[in-house]
């Protein structure tokens, strides 16, 4: 049945009206409002800082919303005044970083808080008896006996919801769940949310990604700012009608492509039979100056360790590496960055940056010896002019340099460490997901950035997970499948198409990998 037809016949599950949250000088939420319907996928989105996080640690007891709130629960009013409150009105929360305890087995993870006892003791066959059922249901490959520190990602993220539905879970928040997972564990997620809509469960689903919000959503809500947008239905979405609500602005020309490829033959960088001898296996490529190179495949493809062997991150097997038509000696990423060579790890949090570090400190970091003073003194007055012009030009959104990067949004990481890079004046950039985990607006920015980058010059091999960014952005696409690259899609107006013939070369599709042969 259509969400119109079901919200004419239901009452809403959840209602949060008049919804403040003042933290010491901050308005967070100002008057916010959120309607869910049973058996709906309610998607919230905005930009990082909008507001959707504090929304939800109200609605999960974390916060306390400001004098003036209404919450109500199947019409009722309901006070959730802390955790234990929001578990017992049937509200549960999956964060992106899971709530688990490693150490223990999944069923007393799905008891965490509330074991079952017997003498006294805690009953462990009797939880791991009555988990079974819970497993069976979405297909579980592990048992409620298997330790939680010896299951992947996707199969923690179902213990949790695991317990959500064992405990009989109403309403279940889902924040950004897709971020760790492969495209066929993002499949085996979607197929269970939509049985678990089926089942009458109201989800509210946080994602920055158009593609999973329109297969998704039956409707979405925006906040920007801490304030309400507005809500839309099915029919209304649309990816332009979402990203104005967001950002308060028509992003016209989302995908920024200004730049063009220069004269054939204005070669930077030339890689020949890259390999490391387990992922990655006999890659040639080249790059002009002006160009962006796009890098596809699917997860395991093997595109991030071909990245790595170019810049000397890991050890190769073989290969060569060439710039400018000479050849370089790059075994550590220092001779890299001092041959011109940058690259943007795909994880700035556990790779790229130091978190307890302020943006000056990280954004100085790899330059502050170029400038110092006699002695080797730290040029300071030099650091802070640099810091000041990547925080405006960069648009990093920060009160003060001193701030700490994890304080940061992801989309204010990005940035700072992308300016950290172009301090080094590389000629060649290399970006894996760099829009990764940044909401739409940030990604816009970004996008700008690499396509001013390509303008002045600079070559750019551009690694994505995400089909639309690629073709969006790039002026060619190399296509990897099980370590190899195995052919080279041109840009071209019709996007669908260039996109199926990606998909294509990625899952073989077009028939057995075959090595890309440059002489």
């Amino acid at each position: 049945m259509p969400l119109s037809e079901a919200t004419a016949a239901a009452a809403p599950l959840l209602e949060m009206r008049n919804i403040s949250k003042t933290f010491p000088g901050v308005k967070a939420l100002s008057n916010v409002q959120l309607t869910i319907f049973p058996g709906e996928v309610h998607a919230l989105m905005g930009e990082n800082g909008a507001g959707k996080s504090t929304l939800m640690k109200i609605l999960s007891g974390a916060y306390i919303a400001d004098d003036g709130a209404e919450c109500r629960i199947a019409s009722q009013p309901v006070v959730i005044d802390g955790p234990l409150a929001a578990r017992a009105h049937g509200v549960a929360v999956i964060y992106q970083e899971l709530s688990l305890a490693p150490n223990l087995s999944v069923a007393e993870n799905i008891y965490l808080g509330r074991h079952l006892h017997r003498h006294g003791m805690v009953d462990r066959a009797a939880m791991a008896r009555a988990c079974e059922g819970t497993l069976a249901r979405p297909g579980a490959d592990f048992t409620p006996q298997t330790l939680v520190e010896r299951l992947s990602i996707a199969q923690r993220q179902l213990v949790e919801i695991a317990r959500a539905v064992h405990f009989e879970t109403r309403i279940l928040v889902m924040d950004e769940p897709t971020t760790p997972l492969s495209t066929r564990e993002t499949d085996r997620l979607f197929a269970l949310i939509r049985q678990l809509r089926a089942d009458g469960m109201a989800i509210i689903y946080i994602s920055h990604r158009m593609a999973e919000i329109d297969e998704l959503a039956d409707r979405v809500t925006v906040l920007r700012d801490g304030c309400y947008v507005g809500t839309l239905e099915k029919a209304e979405l649309t990816q332009a009608a979402l990203v104005k609500m967001m950002v308060g602005r028509d992003l016209s020309g989302f995908y920024t492509k200004t730049h063009g490829k220069t004269q054939a033959g204005d070669m930077v960088l030339s890689v020949r039979n890259m390999s490391d001898g387990r992922r990655v296996r006999d890659c040639s490529f080249d790059l002009h100056a002006g160009e962006v190179l796009g890098l596809a495949g699917l997860v395991g493809a093997g595109r991030t360790e071909l990245a790595r062997l170019v810049f000397g991150a890991d050890a190769r097997s073989s290969g060569a590496v060439f710039l400018a038509g000479s050849p370089l000696t790059i075994s550590q990423p220092r001779q890299a960055i001092d041959a011109g060579i940058a690259y943007l790890t795909e994880d700035r949090k556990l790779q790229g940056l130091f978190l307890d570090q302020s943006v000056h400190e990280n954004i100085n970091l790899i330059v502050a010896a170029r400038d110092a003073l006699r002695g080797g003194r730290l040029n300071r007055a030099s650091a802070r002019r640099r810091t000041a012009d990547a925080v405006s030009s960069l648009g990093i959104r920060v009160a003060h340099p001193r701030v700490n990067v994890g304080a940061l949004s992801g989309g204010n990481q990005q940035k700072v460490m992308l300016s950290r890079l172009l301090e080094t004046k590389p000629r060649v950039l290399i970006l894996d997901e760099p829009t990764r985990g940044v909401d739409i607006g940030a990604k816009a920015e970004i996008y700008r950035l690499i396509d001013a980058l390509a303008r002045s010059g600079v070559a750019v091999l551009l690694i994505s997970s995400e089909l639309p960014e690629v073709v969006g952005l790039c002026d060619r696409v190399l296509v990897m499948r099980e370590g190899r690259l195995v052919g080279e899609v041109q840009a071209s107006p019709d996007a669908a198409a260039t996109q199926e013939r990606i998909i294509a070369l990625a899952t073989g599709a077009d028939g057995p990998a075959q090595p890309t042969v440059l002489h």
